[in-house]
């Protein structure tokens, strides 16, 4: 049991580096690139990876299934991702990554009435205000130049409130027993079915010229490759092994991570207040993964060991 829990904070761990450093990959590629391209490309390349992967065709047990699989495909690939793009062009970037904190506090919720299978602990909720905090701190990084913009933002918690739903969803099909890779590739298959008819609605063309340019090239497959094919992936492997409110909460890492990496590749100065809200950050998802004993379990430890 031990070694499950690790793999899954391992998988975890691995799939918000990656998502971490992903923001530097977009912005190159908007040079050249609508959203909706990068969106459509990348997971093309995802689906094409994990079918050379792992080739099998998936059984779908029960046709019921089949709906599990596109709701997880519409939320997980096509609505957030829409839904976060067209977020920043109506509000500030900062303001987007606050408002994508309230993730866990979504997913936490949604787990509980709709799986009833993960318990609601006090601790969850003190480490969610102080890593909200703390991701605060390092989104506005001292300047304090907050301005609701009405639209963007909420636009921005609609996308965090279906990213919440898409990860109870991968609880439940992981119920099912499908194999991690098969069931993200038909994951895959209805995001990209959806996101079809969107391609009409934005700019979208072709134009497989651009990526003869190596930096697309490579940049395209990172977020085909590593943020699509394989965090899907891991993130649905510790979804499944941690259950959906346990892995959610690393998505706190994600401004940690994005702070650390444009300090390495871009160069950026990192300030105190940015090192303060990585310390408030770090210590919320402590305080969210730490199972506290409430004074009738110690009771009943006592008793057992007595």
């Amino acid at each position: 049991m031990e070694i499950k829990m690790n793999t899954g904070h391992i998988s975890a761990l691995i799939t918000i580096i990656i998502w971490g450093t992903t923001f530097i990959s977009t912005k190159i590629l908007l040079i050249d690139f609508t959203p909706i391209e990068i969106l459509f490309f990348r997971f093309v390349i995802g689906i094409i990876a994990l079918s050379i992967i792992y080739p099998y065709r998936l059984k779908v047990m029960d046709r019921k299934h089949h709906l599990y699989f596109a709701a997880a495909g519409i939320c997980g690939v096509t609505l957030y991702y829409l839904l976060e793009n067209i977020a920043l062009t109506f509000t500030m970037a900062s303001n987007v990554g606050v408002i994508s904190a309230i993730v866990p506090f979504f997913t936490a919720i949604l787990t509980y009435f709709y799986l009833k299978n993960e318990p609601l602990r006090i601790n969850f909720f003190i480490g969610f205000v102080v890593a909200l905090i703390g991701i605060f701190l390092i989104s506005f990084n001292g300047t304090i130049n907050f301005k609701v913009n009405p639209l963007g933002d909420l636009l921005a918690i609609a996308a965090t409130l279906v990213w919440a739903i898409y990860s109870v969803i991968s609880k439940k099909i992981s119920s099912f027993g499908y194999h991690t890779i098969q069931a993200t590739r038909q994951v895959f298959f209805y995001g990209i079915l959806f996101m079809i008819p969107t391609l009409f609605l934005f700019d979208f063309k072709l134009g497989f010229e651009r990526l003869a340019n190596p930096v697309n090239l490579f940049n395209m497959f990172f977020l085909g490759l590593g943020a699509s094919a394989l965090c899907f992936v891991t993130w649905n492997f510790a979804i499944k092994k941690l259950g959906a409110i346990k892995t959610s909460i690393y998505i706190y890492l994600v401004p940690v991570i994005t702070v650390i990496t444009a300090m390495i590749v871009l160069h950026e100065p990192l300030t105190w207040m940015a090192i303060l809200g990585t310390f408030l950050t770090l210590t919320g998802l402590f305080i969210s993964e730490t199972k506290m004993i409430t004074k009738k379990k110690e009771k009943l430890v006592n008793s057992l060991q007595e």
